[in-house]
Protein backbone atom coordinates (compact mmCIF):
# COMPACT_ATOMS: atom_id res chain seq x y z
CA UNK A 1 0.00 0.00 0.00
CA UNK A 2 3.27 2.25 0.68
CA UNK A 3 4.56 2.02 -3.02
CA UNK A 4 0.86 3.08 -4.31
CA UNK A 5 0.79 6.06 -1.60
CA UNK A 6 3.81 7.06 -3.39
CA UNK A 7 3.50 7.19 -6.78
CA UNK A 8 0.58 8.60 -6.77
CA UNK A 9 2.80 11.26 -4.70
CA UNK A 10 4.59 11.44 -7.61
CA UNK A 11 1.46 11.71 -9.94
CA UNK A 12 0.19 14.66 -8.10
CA UNK A 13 3.89 16.16 -8.21
CA UNK A 14 3.95 15.50 -11.71
CA UNK A 15 0.74 17.17 -12.23
CA UNK A 16 1.50 20.17 -10.52
CA UNK A 17 5.27 20.46 -12.17
CA UNK A 18 3.23 20.48 -15.65
CA UNK A 19 0.26 22.61 -14.98
CA UNK A 20 2.34 24.73 -13.08
CA UNK A 21 0.10 24.87 -9.43
CA UNK A 22 2.80 23.78 -7.54
CA UNK A 23 3.41 26.49 -5.02
CA UNK A 24 7.31 25.81 -4.23
CA UNK A 25 7.91 25.80 -8.29
CA UNK A 26 6.13 29.00 -8.95
CA UNK A 27 8.01 30.23 -6.47
CA UNK A 28 11.10 29.20 -7.85
CA UNK A 29 10.12 29.94 -11.14
CA UNK A 30 9.09 33.82 -10.50
CA UNK A 31 12.16 34.31 -8.45
CA UNK A 32 10.19 34.72 -5.54
CA UNK A 33 12.12 32.42 -3.07
CA UNK A 34 15.19 33.67 -3.61
CA UNK A 35 16.84 30.83 -5.36
CA UNK A 36 17.89 30.83 -8.79
CA UNK A 37 14.98 29.94 -11.36
CA UNK A 38 14.46 26.93 -12.82
CA UNK A 39 14.45 26.35 -16.27
CA UNK A 40 11.55 25.33 -17.92
CA UNK A 41 13.00 22.88 -20.13
CA UNK A 42 14.62 21.11 -16.02
CA UNK A 43 10.57 21.21 -15.13
CA UNK A 44 9.62 19.56 -18.42
CA UNK A 45 12.40 16.55 -18.18
CA UNK A 46 11.40 16.31 -14.84
CA UNK A 47 7.87 16.10 -15.43
CA UNK A 48 8.35 13.68 -18.34
CA UNK A 49 10.70 11.61 -16.65
CA UNK A 50 7.86 11.10 -13.68
CA UNK A 51 5.62 10.02 -16.27
CA UNK A 52 7.79 7.85 -17.71
CA UNK A 53 8.50 6.10 -14.07
CA UNK A 54 4.90 5.67 -13.51
CA UNK A 55 4.39 4.12 -16.71
CA UNK A 56 7.02 1.70 -15.70
CA UNK A 57 5.21 1.08 -12.22
CA UNK A 58 2.03 0.09 -14.28
CA UNK A 59 4.31 -2.22 -16.67
CA UNK A 60 5.95 -4.22 -13.73
CA UNK A 61 2.17 -3.98 -11.87
CA UNK A 62 0.68 -5.74 -15.20
CA UNK A 63 3.43 -8.19 -15.81
CA UNK A 64 3.16 -9.10 -12.12
CA UNK A 65 -0.45 -9.58 -11.81
CA UNK A 66 -0.15 -12.18 -15.17
CA UNK A 67 2.96 -14.17 -13.79
CA UNK A 68 0.91 -13.85 -10.86
CA UNK A 69 3.44 -12.80 -8.36
CA UNK A 70 1.47 -11.37 -5.64
CA UNK A 71 0.00 -8.16 -7.40
CA UNK A 72 -3.67 -7.58 -6.64
CA UNK A 73 -5.77 -6.47 -9.77
CA UNK A 74 -7.06 -3.69 -7.93
CA UNK A 75 -3.26 -2.44 -7.63
CA UNK A 76 -2.56 -3.03 -11.32
CA UNK A 77 -5.78 -0.95 -12.37
CA UNK A 78 -5.03 1.85 -10.24
CA UNK A 79 -1.26 1.65 -11.32
CA UNK A 80 -2.60 1.73 -15.39
CA UNK A 81 -4.77 4.67 -14.50
CA UNK A 82 -2.17 6.74 -13.12
CA UNK A 83 0.01 6.30 -16.08
CA UNK A 84 -2.67 6.96 -18.23
CA UNK A 85 -3.91 10.48 -16.85
CA UNK A 86 -0.14 11.50 -16.37
CA UNK A 87 0.15 10.69 -19.84
CA UNK A 88 -3.20 12.63 -21.20
CA UNK A 89 -2.13 15.48 -18.85
CA UNK A 90 1.33 15.87 -20.55
CA UNK A 91 -0.35 15.49 -23.65
CA UNK A 92 -2.65 18.00 -23.19
CA UNK A 93 0.68 20.26 -21.89
CA UNK A 94 2.52 19.75 -24.93
CA UNK A 95 -0.84 20.40 -26.84
CA UNK A 96 -0.88 23.65 -24.95
CA UNK A 97 2.70 24.69 -26.01
CA UNK A 98 2.79 23.58 -29.54
CA UNK A 99 -0.79 26.06 -30.14
CA UNK A 100 1.08 29.11 -28.07
CA UNK A 101 4.32 28.59 -30.77
CA UNK A 102 1.85 28.61 -33.88
CA UNK A 103 0.45 31.49 -32.34
CA UNK A 104 3.49 33.31 -31.99
CA UNK A 105 5.11 32.19 -35.35
CA UNK A 106 1.63 33.49 -37.06
CA UNK A 107 2.66 36.82 -35.01
CA UNK A 108 2.87 39.65 -37.60
CA UNK A 109 5.92 42.16 -36.01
Amino acid sequence: MIPAINSMSTATQAMQGLSGAGAGKAATLTGGSGASPTPFSELLTDAVGQVDQLESQARAAVSGLMTGSGVDVHQAMIATQKASMAFELALAVRNKAVQAYQQVIGMQF
